[in-house]
């Protein structure tokens, strides 16, 4: 960890004794820590007592400029690897959840763009009061992590959960962050994602749709984040929350995720339709509820714009992902779907396979490429059959990048 900075902004607490066991903590892991201290977090713990276990200046004043060569909060903003908060009172939870700056802590926070992580310590009744709910997950889909509070005995007197989580756990989280970014075969790869499935409307009341539930989708997000990637999942109407650090554009319609895919895919290098989009659309839409009749009904479709066709005509060197949710000749459609997609890889699984169809956890996926072989895999849970994929895609980027190099010779 030599040569990692990690700010850590400590708020008003008695938990603050703890913020100096985890400064001890990371400093002996070869961190570099600098401290920063709210006036409410002084009245536990001097500023003194940071510096001796950080070695490292304390800072608490945005007006105490101790070097008049540059602004220190801008300065630690910028210099930050990983920004801390811990213990995060209810108070600096609710000021960065609404932009509030109004003192060197929250200023901080809003001018970097590090990561911040947000280790809470309070009165379980606080803790689970609506206001403070309201603010941890305004946050939290602002890409903000939480290392989430134990449950003990707190020093009010309560037994609950409020307790800053212990340094060594937290150095710990820390530790292994880093180490799984130095992995990071994807880092600042743009990659485009679809999900879910469409909903194509035929009045008011009524709309065609299938079965997918996005899960395989958002799992693929997530593992692209983790391992980097610079992810926009577009998502048709799901019940699943979207992972953290992706930018998610929601949309119903076949015709709004092509506009949506269309819009993002010139400047995406790797992209994975796994949405279920729908082939086919009613050729009218009603806007009244239509009524019932006596006899049969006949619905007239007209055939949607097929985005991965799409996607396959205008590549350059894009990476390009489909699936194929078959129920009978796996191969001969996978396959078939691989020439004329133009894709690189086609996932392809049989949805009338026990724990391997729609809406399931697991997936049994078979990977075909353009040179002919054909990847199968056992049971896996989606995340799992993500890293798979995912594996396939880099040796693809890999690929990619040896033949322009080859090229440019």
């Amino acid at each position: 960890m030599n040569g990692k900075h990690i700010l850590l902004c400590v708020t008003g607490g008695i938990a603050v004794y703890k913020a100096v066991a985890l400064v001890s903590k990371l400093t002996q892991a070869g961190f570099q820590v600098k401290v920063l201290m709210s006036e409410s977090a002084q009245q536990f713990v001097t500023p003194l007592t940071f510096q001796s276990m950080s070695r490292q200046h304390v800072y608490t004043d945005t007006f105490d400029e101790k070097d008049p060569q540059g602004i220190a909060h801008i300065d630690l903003a910028d210099w930050a690897d990983l920004v801390v908060v811990a213990p995060a009172t209810a108070n600096v939870i609710g000021k960065y959840a609404n932009g509030i700056a109004d003192n060197m802590i929250t200023t901080t926070l809003l001018a970097t763009t590090a990561p911040v992580w947000i280790a809470p310590a309070m009165n379980v009744h606080m803790y689970d009061h609506q206001a403070v709910k309201d603010n941890i997950n305004r946050l939290y889909e602002r890409g903000i992590q939480f290392i989430e509070p134990s449950e003990g005995y707190l020093a009010c007197g309560y037994v609950g959960k409020g307790r800053l989580e212990e340094p060594e756990k937290i150095t710990a989280i820390i530790s292994s962050y880093f180490n799984e970014k130095e992995k990071q075969p994807l880092k600042g790869r743009n990659v485009l994602i679809t999900a879910g499935p469409t909903r194509e409307k035929i009045d008011p009341i009524r709309f065609f749709t299938n079965h997918s539930s996005g899960k395989m989708g958002y799992a693929l997000a997530q593992a692209a984040s983790k391992l980097g990637a610079n992810v926009i999942l577009v998502s048709g109407p799901t019940n699943l929350t979207p992972p953290s650090n992706v930018k998610t554009i929601n949309v119903n319609t076949a015709q709004e995720m092509y506009d949506a895919v269309m819009e993002h895919a010139n400047a995406s290098e790797v992209i994975i339709g796994a949405a279920a989009v729908a082939d086919y659309r009613p050729r009218q839409v009603y806007d009244e509820k239509m009524k019932k009749k006596d006899g049969s009904m006949i619905i007239e479709f007209e055939r949607t714009q097929d985005i991965l066709k799409t996607l396959g005509q205008q590549k350059m060197n894009q990476i390009l992902v489909g699936f194929a949710a078959e129920t009978e000749r796996l191969e001969e459609y996978a396959l078939k779907k691989l020439q004329s997609k133009n894709a690189d890889l086609i996932v392809a699984n049989n949805v009338s396979e026990k724990d391997a169809g729609f809406a399931t956890d697991t997936n049994r996926i078979s990977i075909f490429n353009r040179n002919g072989i054909n990847k199968v895999l056992p049971l896996l849970t989606k995340e799992q059959a993500s890293i798979e994929i995912l594996k396939e895609v880099e040796q693809l980027l890999e690929e990619v990048e040896y033949e322009n190099r080859e090229s440019n010779r």
